[in-house]
């Protein structure tokens, strides 16, 4: 007689549930065997207190032979009176044999009477055993979450996304857990309170200066956000934030002056710097031209306004990025030669020109950059994840720690951010549609060379660009990811002639592309993969998307967005023609009321601040893969992640401006808001 020790953790979905539902364990081994008669059972109950404790289980059972290896354990809970459903992470079985333990990942909900069957955690490709029982398990495994995940078209001719209504249709596995829920919804509570008391607080004060805005910059916020208050008029900051500030992806040094930027007789001097920059390659630009004829929003009965800016700027010798002259709008029928803003213009003429620069760039930042670019992208490869690999895939093994609350943080967006009614259409200048024309022209600049910061960084000129610090931090991590990547992959996939042949994989690939990219091979996305190099590209950008882009594009709001004239999210009178008649009251009746400033600074704080519950890149607990050498290979890559983490709080102690966006500390393991 042999004992067999079996041992799982396991969370509640209610806080409130003080002792699990009972269990029953099976076994399977590659051979037809007896389950193991249940025999003294070991067990230490307790509750989750709160959301946050996980507990731990243990039975032994006699079993009168050997089980042999086991390949399979079945996992069932009964149904009872009070039938919350239980989160099992996952159940180890130490055999007679020292040191012979086996591994079972689990990481889902456990429901009703329904019965989970768990493989073995070491990863493998299809057709990799000579077991059959594996083949069926996966493919059933698929057939089953095939049903359950399944695409939906938000917008015609935009990403796919899961099908769901609202976050309650969502399967149990892909929504956030207690905590992560609580904190969401009494957090958005708390900031509708703070709306309401500021603008109650601003009800017996002025409002028609800029500095009537600290009416309503008290709360939560941030050091680097009481900096931009008071510096946010410098040029040195306006041209700083092009390369490190919340929206880091759109600048590019010139190699021609652009064509757009007509200039009028009288301005020779102006033409001189500028090509003397050109020739120095000092000369950058700034262009939002994908805004250029986009419908602006209505609120409440009043017109906002949208502009199509092109910033002209030089680095100095010191590495200071400064603007040289602004066009806020591009040359039409109507107006030939629109009118230039320079810094030697009425100072609240070239105040407001650079605020309707700062108003763009606040539109394609949060539509193109971090929408589209992250948060759509990562749903595509959740869904598609989910859809074409099973649990063995070491490709899912390896992403789906990436995937953690995408599809929910998604999904709310949907129904309560860029929804009929939705907070764009309440404060910001591309809602009421105009951001569904803007996310159909974004997405035809989405190419994957995009994507990679290698291609990107060089495509826009600014590899070795000095104070470039985004660009620095996010080449080192797009190395970093890459060594992980390489290294997983090359322990499942020998040659390339293996990855040609994984049917799994080269699905999930055209999944992606053809099916919730919507064709997007016209864009440099595969359809196939042909070697392990071409899919440890592509899955470093799957991995750095969804942690250090999506870190990189969406911390910013917290220390950018929050003084609200720095990039106002609507702006209400029209882009000014001339430069004499620009007076405070047009600044004023420019920049967001009250209210929609309110509901700026709600928002951006919101999805801006660092989650309670925040898992730091490659700091997962989830140990999905079993292997020693993959667990080595994870070790490895969090031993690069804190060599880099050193790096750059060294460097940033020399900073007046630290940059910490892209401190692997500070990015989360998925994109969870």
């Amino acid at each position: 007689m042999k004992v067999l020790r079996l041992r799982h953790q396991f969370k509640t979905l209610r806080a409130t549930r003080r002792a699990p539902s009972s269990s029953r364990c099976d076994g399977a081994s590659d051979t037809p065997r007896r389950c193991p008669e249940e025999g003294t059972r070991k067990a230490v109950f307790g509750g989750l207190v709160n959301g946050g404790s996980t507990k731990e289980e243990e039975f032994e059972h006699d079993i009168p032979e050997d089980l042999g290896p086991l390949q399979f354990v079945k996992l069932r809970k009964h149904h009872s009176l009070v039938d919350n459903a239980w989160f099992c992470d996952h159940i180890t079985v130490q055999g007679p044999v020292a040191f012979e333990e086996a591994a079972f990942p689990c990481y889902c909900w456990v429901q009703a009477d329904s019965v989970l069957c768990l493989p073995e955690g070491t990863a493998c490709l299809a057709g990799n055993n000579a077991l059959d029982v594996f083949q069926k398990h996966r493919e059933q495994e698929l057939k089953e979450r095939r049903q359950i995940y399944c695409w939906a078209t938000w917008k015609e001719g935009l990403p796919l996304t899961m099908a769901a209504g609202c976050e309650d249709d969502l399967p149990a596995n892909m929504r956030f857990h207690e905590e992560k829920r609580l904190d969401f919804e009494w957090t958005l509570k708390a900031g509708a309170l703070g709306m309401v008391l500021k603008r109650v607080y601003t009800l017996l004060r002025s409002w028609n200066r800029v500095e009537d805005f600290d009416h309503i910059f008290w709360g939560q916020k941030s050091i680097l956000a009481e900096k931009v208050r008071q510096r946010w008029q410098d040029d040195e900051l306006f041209g700083y934030q092009f390369l490190n500030g919340a929206n880091p992806m759109l600048l590019r040094r010139c190699t021609s002056l652009p064509s757009r930027l007509v200039l009028p007789s009288g301005m020779e001097e102006l033409r001189a710097q500028l090509e003397k920059e050109l020739q120095n390659s000092s000369l950058f630009e700034a262009d939002f031209i994908l805004l250029d004829g986009i419908p602006a929003n209505v609120i409440q009965g009043e017109k906002q306004y949208l502009a199509a800016p092109l910033v002209m700027l030089k680095m100095d010798t010191s590495g200071k990025l400064l603007p040289m002259v602004i066009q806020i709008q591009p040359p039409s029928p109507s107006s030939p030669t629109p009118p230039l803003f320079l810094p030697s213009d009425p100072p609240l003429a070239w105040l407001l020109a650079k605020s309707w620069v700062r108003n763009s760039d606040f539109q394609l930042h949060q539509l193109q950059y971090h929408l589209l670019n992250t948060h759509m992208l990562a749903e595509v490869i959740a869904v598609a994840t989910m859809r074409c690999l099973p649990g063995l895939h070491p490709v899912f093994k390896l992403l789906i720690p990436h995937i953690r609350y995408t599809i929910e943080i998604n999904t709310r967006a949907r129904t309560q951010l860029i929804s009929d009614g939705g907070v764009f259409d309440k404060a910001v200048s591309t809602g009421g549609g105009g951001h569904v024309h803007l996310l159909h022209r974004a997405l035809a600049q989405l190419t994957y060379c995009s994507l990679c910061p290698p291609n990107n960084l060089a495509d826009r000129g600014l590899l070795g660009t000095p104070g470039a610090l985004y660009a620095h931090d996010a080449l080192q991590l797009w190395e970093i990811t890459a060594r992980y990547v390489e290294g997983i992959i090359h322990l499942f996939y020998s040659g390339d002639d293996v990855v040609r042949g994984d049917p799994e994989l080269q699905a999930w690939c055209r999944e992606i592309t053809e099916v919730g990219l919507c064709q997007a091979q016209d864009r440099g996305f595969p359809i196939s993969f042909q070697s392990q190099n071409q899919l440890c590209h592509f899955l470093t950008m799957c991995v750095f998307t969804c942690t250090a882009q999506h870190g990189a594009i969406n911390q910013g709001q917290l220390d950018w967005y929050a003084w609200v004239p720095n990039a106002p999210c609507t702006m209400r009178m029209p882009p000014p023609t001339t430069k004499e008649d620009v007076t405070m009251a047009t600044v004023m009746g420019s920049l967001p009321d009250v209210r929609q400033a309110c509901l700026q600074m709600v928002i951006t704080w919101h999805l801006g601040r660092r989650q309670p519950d925040m898992v730091p890149l490659g700091h997962h607990k989830e140990k999905y893969f079993s292997d020693p050498k993959a667990k080595s290979v994870l070790n490895q890559f969090q031993t690069d992640l804190e060599n880099l983490e050193r790096e750059i709080t060294a460097r940033n102690e020399q900073l007046d401006l630290p940059y910490e966006y892209l401190k692997p500390s500070h990015i989360e393991n998925s994109i969870t808001i």
